[in-house]
């Protein structure tokens, strides 16, 4: 296993690449955001709290991500989508506000090597050296997430990809809600699990059954796509874990609130940790459809990754909570 740095090998940070392009500032967002709590609610689930052990022993971890030690954590009841927000509900936010993403301010976004168009080549702006398989794409964003050309079309109910967190953070206070701590993710994903490695179990195909969208084969070379997926899964595939779910393990990585420390859990409080006041990454969990078990074993439950908070690419995206 690659001991990468944090968010190196399935995501990269905007960073690690710059144009001479300047972002524009903040759009404003209008104030017609749902309001009432039971339209709110529509699509979470609502889960109890409690104190469960959140962490890894560090037998599967990359040190750096800081994974451990083990330990205890009580949560209040909160509620959480049940899947990732999709191309369908941000089109919703994006309608509804006029907000433009990052991506699409910043005028480039992150694009998986082969998932790009042989006629958009000449629109590559540049990569990175650690990551070659990142292009910096002229104009790819939410809605051509391949660049010009491209659109979300047949793909509506897949993850919404290319946010930032930044534009995560929008979206989620237009829908009255807010984005997990990464303790509450976590807690989530277990499923009601204890210290189990994915959020089924042990196994990584039980039965022979895959149960996450993540790469087959050998990486980056080839993907065999043997659980039915080379890019993004619909945001409601695969069973759900014991909460109900979807794809917590895998598909996109996930955004939370919280910034990123290597050291996190041996100084945060333990009753709901709400992560270090300051930082310049945010958390990130779940891993995705690009992580292998040979480079970024990040889809476990208790895996870590960080990005910058104005970083976008096709394998990131977030889903909400709000206060139980």
């Amino acid at each position: 296993m690659s001991d990468k740095t944090p968010g190196s090998c399935c995501s990269t940070s905007r960073s690690e690449f710059s144009t001479n392009e300047a972002a524009a500032p903040q759009s404003q967002l209008s104030d017609s955001s749902p309001t009432d709590i039971e339209q709110r609610s529509k699509g979470m689930v609502l889960l109890p709290g409690g104190t469960f052990l959140m962490g890894n022993s560090g037998k599967s971890g990359f040190p750096a991500d800081g994974e451990g030690p083990v330990h205890e954590v009580t949560l209040n009841p909160f509620y959480v989508d049940a899947a990732t927000v999709t191309n369908e509900e941000f089109e919703l936010f994006i309608r509804s506000t006029r907000y433009k993403t990052e991506a699409e301010r910043f005028g480039w976004s992150y694009v998986f090597a082969p998932f790009l168009p042989p006629a958009n080549h000449r629109f590559i702006i540049g990569s990175t050296q650690d990551t070659p398989w990142w292009y910096a794409v002229k104009d790819a964003y939410w809605f051509q997430p391949e660049g010009k050309g491209t659109s979300v079309e047949g793909r509506m109910d897949h993850p919404v990809v290319h946010v930032s967190y930044n534009d995560a953070l929008a979206y989620s206070k237009w829908k009255g809600k807010r984005l997990l701590t990464e303790a509450e993710w976590e807690y989530a994903a277990r499923g009601g699990l204890e210290q189990k490695i994915y959020p089924w179990g042990d196994e990584l195909t039980p039965d022979n059954q895959h149960m996450c969208n993540i790469w087959q084969g050998t990486f980056p070379e080839k993907n065999t796509a043997r659980d039915g997926y080379t890019g993004t899964a619909p945001a409601q595939s695969f069973p759900p874990n014991g909460y109900g779910l979807y794809n917590v393990s895998g598909n996109v990585w996930e955004w939370t609130s919280d910034w990123f420390s290597g050291d996190t859990y041996t100084l945060e409080a333990r009753d709901n940790p709400r992560g270090p006041d300051t930082g310049d990454r945010r958390s990130m969990r779940g891993g995705s459809f690009l992580c292998h078990k040979s480079y970024c074993n990040r889809y476990r439950v208790a895996a870590r990754s960080s990005n910058t908070p104005d970083s976008s690419s096709s394998n990131i995206g977030f889903r909400c909570a709000a206060n139980g």
